[in-house]
């Protein structure tokens, strides 16, 4: 498989949405379980033992290591988890060992994909009825990406049923030190998205608006502003 050429992007305010279920720092799901100060502790021992992203922090992830986290910049958290938290079965350009973080260049096209998501989880239950907000998430991108948009010798990288080719394509370009990969949107007719797979090339940080998704009997939801 032929790696794709490299172009330079450069792309301010790429969106990302994430559900709104992050918590403040130091702060556990768990933590209402407990019944005094040293369950609270030996909880919050528990929970870091499992929380992929310290594990990394302390060089025991074997995906990524605590010299490719960053810390000291707006929202270092929300970034280091993206890669630290990978889908088990992985997604278009990553494995289940290491994630990326995926943008859009356009808000309706990061919508698209995070619908397109949600509705295959809730496809497989069988229902279509759900309310989630997710927060949009801006990040600025300078630098050499490799580039799929007219690679058609790499169509089969943007195939919308398998990531099958995208992940053996996302080793080579690990290994090849890739930054990240810019492709033509899968749910999207024109939109373009990033697979980002370096930390620190995530800058410039901030969140933006919230939106609500609403699936009310469709696969298709209907997506307002929340705030």
């Amino acid at each position: 498989m032929p790696l794709p050429p490299v172009t330079l992007v450069r792309r301010f305010g790429t969106h990302r949405l994430l559900p709104s279920r992050h918590l403040p720092r130091g702060e556990s799901v768990l933590a209402a379980i407990a019944d005094d100060g040293a369950h609270l502790r030996a909880i919050l021992e528990l929970d870091d033992a499992t929380n992929d992203r310290i594990l990394a922090e302390h060089q025991l992830l074997p995906g990524i290591g605590v010299e490719e986290l960053v810390f000291a910049v707006p929202h270092a958290e929300v970034i280091n988890a993206t890669f630290c938290h990978a889908n088990p079965l992985g997604s278009r350009f990553n494995g289940p060992d290491r994630g990326a973080w995926y943008a859009a260049f356009e808000l309706a096209t990061s919508q698209a994909e995070v619908a397109f998501h949600k509705s295959v989880a809730l496809a497989e239950i069988g229902r279509f009825e759900d309310t989630v907000t997710y927060d949009d998430y801006l990040a600025d991108f300078s630098a050499n990406l490799h580039d799929l948009r007219g690679a058609t010798d790499l169509r089969a990288c943007l195939d919308p049923e398998s990531y099958v080719a995208s992940q053996t394509l996302a080793e080579r370009l690990l290994e090849a030190g890739s930054l990240a990969v810019v492709y033509p949107s899968v749910r999207r007719v024109g939109g373009t998205c990033l697979a980002c797979f370096r930390p620190a090339l995530v800058t410039n940080v901030r969140r933006g608006r919230t939106y609500r998704f609403m699936w009310r009997g469709e696969p298709e939801p209907a997506v307002t502003l929340e705030r």
